[in-house]
């Protein structure tokens, strides 16, 4: 990697800019403070200061300074160093981290080995450098401002604050193309932060989004599925949906769902997903907890429910047929954004309580009501139901015996029973007559 070239920076001082101490999370005061007391440079940086700027609140508060990471863990006791490709120190303040990152350099690649570039992409980054280095090696201008704890003021290497005014996301640096390359990440953050913030993405930075993304297959699989969650767990799940789908990378991160829209009927596997990604949002605005398992499921149903009518077919019976449709498409997943398996089972028996829910007689739905992963699987056939993917007659019927006392359950149950033995005496008579 070149050097990078001296950059006069934008200062702006505490008079002609919004941010206030008292906006800013009292632990990340700390962290800045006790740098700046050690005899190092302590600044706020990126999403904090952006959002700050914008009147937004920010989710988090990040740290940058020119202290190494063991620098700053002698600083604080509550410290701890993480990550192998980018070294990080993140401070504990109870359930708060205020995560703390050394100014990274912009030297040659392999330099003491501390950085690795393979095919262009960075696998490893522990090279320091300055303020001015570290600002220049961010990815998005409205991310590369400093608030600085010394004097209050902001400091724009990269135009941030003209792009922040103009509501515009662009990459860092004069080769979009190589920046995406350093880290295909990067793509999945423009579609994030263009959503988040209601920004556009800068044409230069938007055109090569359509032809790269094929680069996220060299991302590793866990990392890949922390951002697909950062993408649909934010309340704009729907936007972040229709955008990966416009840019051509959601086929990348989804291939076997990516493929189902193609075909005859992907209109119908098109609404389930976006019934599904609204339901999502529509929670986190209510600030009401959201599943990874389900969201997931929702993802991945298609392939599982086409496996699974494929097998069915063949003779396979109901429930094995399901376990066999969810292992494959899990498996085949797998290479691409990897599930963890705290959230692989829970997705399994949702799935596999799929071709149960259509039983309503004897004990049966006793049974299934009992099953801890039984409201999870409702929501999910209510979904189906929504799509006209499944009778709607039969979401009601679960939405009644679950609502139920148990001498109503009762009735309903031998309701449903005697009306099946009427259509079965009905369906015989016909066939008596020659009906």
């Amino acid at each position: 990697m070149h050097e990078i070239p001296p950059h006069s920076p934008l200062i702006v001082p505490r008079s002609e800019h919004r941010i206030s101490r008292a906006d800013i999370s009292e632990n990340a005061l700390k962290v800045l403070y006790r740098l700046k007391d050690g005899g190092y440079q302590a600044y706020l940086v990126g999403g904090g200061v952006r959002d700050l700027l914008l009147g937004r609140e920010p989710k988090d508060f990040d740290v940058a300074t020119d202290a190494t990471p063991e620098q700053v863990r002698k600083v604080f006791r509550n410290c701890r160093l993480i990550g192998r490709r980018f070294r990080l120190a993140h401070v504990h303040f109870g359930r708060e981290i205020v995560e703390v990152a050394t100014f990274r350099g912009g030297g040659q690649a392999n330099a003491a080995g501390e950085r690795h570039i393979h095919n262009g992409m960075i696998v490893r980054d522990n090279l320091y450098g300055s303020l001015e280095e570290d600002a220049l090696r961010r990815d998005f201008s409205v991310n590369g401002l400093y608030y600085n704890i010394a004097d209050f003021s902001i400091i724009d290497y990269a135009g941030g604050l003209d792009d922040l005014q103009a509501g515009r996301l662009r990459l860092i640096g004069e080769d979009p193309v190589r920046r995406y390359r350093e880290d295909p990440v990067r793509m999945l953050r423009a579609v994030r932060f263009a959503c988040k913030l209601g920004f556009s993405i800068d044409p230069s930075c938007e055109q090569p989004l359509f032809k790269l993304g094929h680069l996220l297959r060299d991302v590793p699989p866990a990392r890949l599925f922390e951002e697909v969650l950062k993408l649909l767990q934010t309340g704009l799940g729907v936007c972040a949906f229709e955008r990966l789908r416009h840019y051509r990378l959601f086929a990348q991160l989804f291939p076997a769902t990516d493929e189902s829209f193609d075909r005859e009927d992907g209109n119908f596997s098109i609404t389930f997903v976006n019934r599904g990604l609204e339901n999502t949002d529509r929670r986190i605005r209510e600030a009401k907890p959201v599943a990874p398992a389900f969201l997931f499921a929702v993802l991945l149903w298609e392939p599982v429910r086409r496996r699974f009518a494929r097998l069915s077919a063949a003779g396979m019976a109901a429930n094995e047929a399901m376990l066999q449709a969810a292992g494959d498409a899990l498996v085949h997943q797998r290479p691409l954004v990897t599930v963890p398996k705290r959230f692989a089972q829970p997705m399994r028996e949702i799935w596999s309580l799929q071709p149960r829910l259509e039983r309503s007689d004897g004990k049966h739905p006793y049974r299934l009501l009992a099953h801890p992963r039984f409201r999870a699987a409702y929501d999910f056939l209510l979904l189906r139901a929504e799509v006209a993917a499944v009778d709607a007659e039969l979401a009601d019927w679960w939405t009644r015996f679950q609502n139920a006392n148990n001498r109503n359950r009762v009735a309903i149950i031998d309701e449903t029973t005697e009306g099946r033995r009427r259509r079965r005496r009905s369906a015989t008579g016909r066939e008596m007559t020659g009906i």
